[in-house]
């Protein structure tokens, strides 16, 4: 498994790594990678988790998307953290700019609020990109909140969803999703 914390980012991509864990080489996050992002507020931060919150922040995940090349085939807010699978689309998507400028978007909706100064992430290998870890990692995402018993079916959360630009109505809670989002992205990727 590799797992690393994401330093602050700047939108280049550049980050700065004195005083802070060792990252993984920029180029697990380029191209085709596919990553389980989690976000925490600072201090564990709770009460920004509103309707009107959650449209705002899928607008600046949509243009995340757009802007960088990749598309988020499932994530979930929680109370007080956020999970974010992202996959690359094309040769030139890093996920470390789009974290770096989703983050310092997300970061602008808080208002006095702010995330951790780290995102935590999760490097899928090939193996766990294969169908049943990989319909497994989008399952603990989706599931966190039946976990925190914050409901019986996760599907009865609303903060919960997809992301990919040019595909408005993919959302995993309903039956064929996966067969869509798919097909959307044999036809959006280029790799």
């Amino acid at each position: 498994m590799l797992c690393w914390h994401l330093d602050l980012v700047d939108a280049d991509g550049n980050f700065d790594n004195r005083d802070h864990l060792r990252r993984l080489d920029p180029g697990f996050y380029r191209g085709p990678a596919y990553v389980h992002w989690t976000m925490t507020m600072h201090q564990r931060a709770t009460g920004w988790l509103t309707h009107a919150h959650h449209l705002a922040l899928r607008e600046s995940l949509f243009h995340t998307m757009a802007r960088y090349h990749v598309a988020c085939p499932a994530y979930c807010l929680m109370p007080d953290h956020g999970h974010f699978l992202f996959i690359g689309l094309e040769a030139r998507s890093d996920q470390l700019k789009a974290v770096a400028w989703f983050r310092r978007e997300w970061n602008r909706l808080l208002g006095e609020l702010r995330l951790q100064k780290q995102a935590y992430d999760h490097v899928l290998r090939e193996s766990d990109r294969e169908r049943d870890a990989f319909a497994a990692i989008v399952g603990y995402i989706l599931r966190n909140p039946e976990r925190q018993q914050l409901v019986e079916d996760w599907k009865d959360w609303a903060y919960t969803g997809a992301s990919f630009p040019g595909y408005p109505s993919l959302d995993p809670r309903l039956e064929f999703f996966w067969t869509n989002f798919w097909q959307a992205y044999l036809a959006q990727s280029t790799l």
